[in-house]
């Protein structure tokens, strides 16, 4: 036979040599493979009935947890809708008086009622639980304030709770006023502080870090104070607050020889 026709065969026999190989180990890894799957299959078939055997020996148990949960949510709607809601109407209505009082600075009044309406203390304690009682917080604490009973006004400002972003920065920065008189300068500040950062604005914060730096002033911590009125001048420079605080920059650098 040629020499050529040899090499040829041997060409032939190597390539169909290799493809043997190349199927077996095709085959081998699809075998793996479907071994793989069907042990993950297995796996999630035990899960399954693991837990179908677990709730056909608790089902009298998982029943009852189920009926609790829809009658605890039934519960919560029938108490919002037929007791909480008429309460939260009836207390808005009969705060109106004590608002009327308060804007007119009767703060003895609105705190206490005239005898036919009550008062933000009466609305607190007859209609717990509602915005109008947690309002009434914040209304209290201001009188409270404005009466001298520091301590008191304190006690119902820090009660209060709200997402206004204006009310909820005047009850901390009012806190802020009754430390400062109480002489709890530290506090003071803290809650001035928190008040003009608890939601930025043009009104409040330039408002309460006036007034947290004047209070820094009369501790004499005058580079803190420095800080806070170029923090005004700086991000508030639009206010009124922004507009006068040059001379407050002035003043505490010549008093702290801060250059």
């Amino acid at each position: 036979m040629p020499k050529k026709m040899n090499n040829c065969f041997r060409y032939f026999r190597k390539q169909l040599h290799l493809r043997s190989i190349r199927k077996k180990l095709i085959n081998s890894q699809m075998a793996k493979d479907k071994e793989g799957v069907e042990s993950k299959i297995e796996g999630i078939e035990g899960a399954l009935s693991r837990t179908e055997h677990y709730i056909e020996e608790n089902r009298k148990s998982l029943s009852i947890i189920a009926v609790a949960i829809v009658a605890a949510v039934a519960l919560y709607f029938a108490f919002n809708k037929f007791y909480m809601q008429p309460k939260e109407k009836n207390a808005q209505k009969r705060m109106y008086v004590a608002e009327q009082y308060f804007e007119k600075d009767s703060f003895k009044l609105a705190l206490n009622g005239d005898g036919n309406y009550p008062g933000f203390l009466g609305i607190i304690e007859d209609y717990g639980w509602t915005d109008a009682s947690n309002l009434s917080h914040f209304y209290a604490g201001i009188c409270l304030k404005n009466l001298g009973k520091y301590e008191e006004a304190i006690e119902h400002l820090r009660k209060f709770d709200s997402n206004d972003e204006i009310i909820s920065s005047e009850a901390l920065g009012a806190t802020g006023d009754c430390y400062a008189e109480l002489g709890q300068n530290d506090k003071a500040v803290k809650f001035y502080k928190k008040a003009a950062d608890n939601n930025k604005n043009e009104f409040t914060t330039p408002l309460y870090l006036m007034r947290a730096g004047i209070l820094l002033e009369q501790m004499s911590q005058f580079k803190d104070a420095v800080e806070i009125y170029q923090r005004i001048e700086k991000e508030f420079y639009n206010t009124r607050e922004g507009r006068e605080v040059v001379k407050y920059i002035a003043r505490a650098k010549l008093k702290g020889n801060i250059q």
